[in-house]
């Protein structure tokens, strides 16, 4: 018994030391844009620690989840598959191959903010971790300014609020007089650090995953970091009187300002995209700290980030709010990787969610379980310009998005469609998919759709 572990830990022994990389660190943000962090191009936005992430690593232009919503996305990329139900996880592999796997705060879905006040674990899957560790946070009934945005009301009483009820959640957001200590993301971030040091102390191969539940609502930060952002400077997106027009029905989202009121408001969805940029900055200072922590113990030298959102969001485009949809805004991702064998660059390259678990077993050294549907994105992060896939698929419970370099397509479950131009159309305002002069190209992504489809995903 002593021969056989010995021989087992001499070849992990030698398998951690033909790999590129010794360590894994997973940082998940919660419904974060891609186009609100600097490092995409965005001038107002203040997102110091990424943006240096950014230029030591290789972004990723064209990153795109396949859930459009938290639950069916988490599900997906741990476990590298389009739509994962009971396959194996990153942690449960890692862990088999001689890895401590550590979760702190939200990897898989947990409710925000139930699951968040209250500390529990929401969707979590034990097995896939070796030790856990739950971020909770007052949220909403944080003592503060408080404010419902589609309801008009300004509060600093704690009686009355809405916190977890819909559509109400969504547009609350409370500035208050404090450092942030006490809010989830910080304590998951000093959390994350002192596992750090641990680690380092134990000198065994590791894969630490931080989930971070902001900018997702409620819109919960101390005051300093909404001061950057007065309501007054915000510029609401530009939205076409007639853009419902040539939508399917199917395309037009549940969450829309109609709905929940909030278009009675202009100067409260102003103050929406303030909350939801302070709240960025607050995300962006915790992996700001996680990040000097790495660095401060050395342990950058072998350890590869990865950082990305499980979807994008909606802050009034085309008149909706929220996720689960297949608008761009939705669908395409931030997704950061910064590998010290690597030199930075930038990738414009479609690449998927499902393409981080190969990514991470590559770099290293493991074998990709046979489960797994995405593709390691090693050779782009050799070459940045290498190109390794064609289309990303996108998921709602009624239908199927197919992205490529030029097309956005949408099938939904009714038989409707919707086509974009996204070299000419990049804002998704023109829908292609009944105009005569688009049949050909209509009909041959209609055929590479189906194919790509049916070969990941057969039954969604």
């Amino acid at each position: 018994m002593r021969k056989l572990l010995a021989l087992l830990i001499g070849s992990l022994t030698i398998l951690w030391a033909n790999a590129e990389i010794k360590n894994i660190l997973l940082i998940v943000s919660d419904d974060l844009k891609a186009d609100v962090l600097g490092c995409y191009g965005n001038k107002i936005a203040r997102t110091p620690h990424l943006d240096r992430l950014a230029e030591e690593g290789t972004l990723f232009q064209n990153a795109y989840c396949q859930g459009t919503a938290c639950a069916p996305s988490r599900a997906s990329f741990m476990r590298g598959r389009y739509v994962g139900k009971k396959e194996i996880t990153w942690g449960e592999h890692f862990q088999k191959n001689g890895f401590s796997s550590t979760r702190v705060g939200k990897i898989f879905h947990m409710r925000v903010p139930g699951d968040i006040i209250a500390g529990t674990d929401g969707q979590d899957i034990p097995e896939c971790w070796s030790a856990k560790y739950n971020m909770s946070g007052k949220e909403a009934h944080t003592p503060g300014n408080y404010a419902c945005l589609n309801l008009n009301k300004f509060t600093t009483e704690l009686e009355g609020r809405q916190s977890t009820q819909m559509p109400f959640r969504m547009f609350v957001t409370v500035d208050y007089v404090g450092d942030g200590s006490d809010q989830p993301d910080w304590k998951a971030a000093t959390q994350s650090v002192e596992l750090l040091k641990s680690l380092k102390k134990e000198n065994k191969p590791f894969f630490l995953a931080t989930g971070l539940v902001r900018p997702h609502y409620p819109s919960v930060a101390p005051e300093q970091y909404f001061k950057p952002y007065p309501f007054t400077n915000m510029v609401l997106p530009y939205v076409p009187e007639d853009d419902w027009k040539d939508m399917p029905k199917a395309g037009i989202s549940l969450s829309n300002s109609l709905k929940f009121g909030i278009n009675q408001f202009p100067d409260n969805q102003k103050k929406m995209w303030s909350a939801y940029l302070a709240t960025v900055t607050f995300m962006d200072e915790q992996v700001g700290r996680i990040l000097k922590a790495l660095r401060e113990l050395e342990l950058d030298r072998e350890t590869a980030v990865f950082f990305t959102s499980d979807h994008g969001y909606l802050l009034g485009e085309h008149n909706f709010w929220q996720k689960s949809n297949l608008r761009e805004e939705v669908t395409r991702v931030p997704l950061i990787i910064k590998s010290p064998r690597h030199q930075p660059g930038r990738s414009r390259s479609i690449v998927e969610l499902v393409d981080l678990f190969p990514t991470a077993c590559e770099l290293t050294g493991l074998k990709i379980p046979p489960s797994v549907q995405g593709t390691s994105l090693v050779p782009v992060l050799h070459d940045p310009k290498k190109k390794i896939k064609k289309s990303a698929l996108s998921f709602v419970k009624g239908g199927t998005s197919m992205r490529t370099e030029k097309w956005s397509y949408m099938k939904y479950r009714d038989g409707s469609e919707e086509l974009y131009d996204m070299k000419k159309d990049p804002e998704q305002y023109k829908n292609l998919s009944s105009k005569l002069l688009f049949k050909k190209p209509l009909t041959k992504i209609r055929k590479i759709f189906e194919n790509v489809k049916n070969r990941n995903v057969k039954n969604f």
